[in-house]
């Protein structure tokens, strides 16, 4: 089990790290106390690693994403680690947080005590409450709820839609 994890782990930071071409407006590292108070404003985009001592924000980020409150108003690509998860426009990778939140879609492994997905699910929802407008995929938790095309709209312990 625990190649399993190293495996996926050493996968997320690939895509996170190579995924698209580092651009000129693309920062290697935030470091934020709360926003505003971080090395680069908000609408810059990090790719490599963003700490967030209480709250970040940015617009996308590539890499590994580390904090209390993590907030991505664009594309998420990496692992993402916070007592709150929260990101606007798509997620692929791994994300795990006592709350998580994701609009757009979502590609990989969500883990925390609530998930909470209004777009499209592939992949796993671990989690006490897991919730997804439509999924491909499987939900494990006491609350499963796929809004459409699941197998059905509300199931404890496990729920799924392929």
């Amino acid at each position: 089990m625990k190649n399993v994890f190293a495996v996926f782990f050493i996968a997320v930071l690939i895509v996170g790290f190579f995924n698209k071409p580092i651009t000129a407006q693309d920062k290697p590292i935030q470091i934020a106390l709360f926003n505003p108070v971080q090395i680069f404003p908000e609408n810059t985009s990090i790719t490599g690693l963003r700490l967030n001592i209480l709250y970040g924000k940015n617009n996308n980020v590539s890499g590994i994403d580390w904090g209390f409150v993590n907030s991505t108003t664009g594309k998420q690509v990496g692992a993402q680690w916070g007592f709150v998860n929260l990101v606007d426009n798509g997620f692929l990778g791994f994300q795990s947080g006592f709350v998580n939140i994701t609009d757009s879609k979502f590609e990989g492994l969500q883990w925390g005590f609530v998930n909470y997905h209004k777009g499209k699910v592939s992949g796993l929802q671990l989690g006490f409450v897991n919730y997804a407008g439509s999924m491909y995929g499987l939900q494990i938790g006491l609350i499963n709820i796929i809004k459409q095309g699941g197998a059905f709209p509300f199931f404890p312990i496990v729920n799924w839609s392929f």
